[in-house]
């Protein structure tokens, strides 16, 4: 049975942004992809603030794709708020960035992230690594 919950994208780049929904598109995900810029807005998203004040917070994302390095607010208190959350620490938070600084991966999963993937350089490299994030998220892996 397909979950149709949204799939947020947390991604600065708008050229990884394009990049990741088109491969995402391509993988046949049916799932709403909603993109946000930065931390901020992931946070407002997911807590149910400023623009996204009208969502309801038990409509919790199937998953959040989450870059690290990102203006105002950066993935890894992202990471740390979602986790931290008894409403939201459920949710598969999936680290998907260049970063490969062992303190960063290290961090992530100490705060309870899902996965962490660097970001392929090549084209059909980054295609695959979405394409194969998508399918696991959401046709294989089970939630609750």
């Amino acid at each position: 049975m397909l979950n149709l919950k949204d799939i947020l994208l947390v991604e600065d780049n708008p050229a990884d942004a394009r990049l990741t929904k088109i491969a995402l598109e391509e993988c046949k995900i049916s799932n709403n992809i909603v993109h946000v810029k930065d931390g901020e807005e992931a946070l407002d998203y997911i807590f149910c603030r400023g623009a996204f004040e009208n969502r309801r917070i038990s409509d919790l994302p199937l998953l959040v794709l989450l870059d690290l390095k990102m203006p105002k607010v950066d993935g890894i208190e992202v990471v740390r708020k979602i986790k931290s959350d008894e409403q939201t620490k459920s949710v598969p938070v999936i680290i998907f960035t260049s970063s490969q600084q062992d303190r960063d991966i290290r961090q992530c999963y100490v705060l309870g992230a899902n996965s962490y993937i660097v970001k392929p350089l090549d084209f059909d490299d980054f295609s695959k690594a979405v394409n194969d994030i998508g399918s696991y998220w959401t046709f294989l892996n089970h939630v609750a």
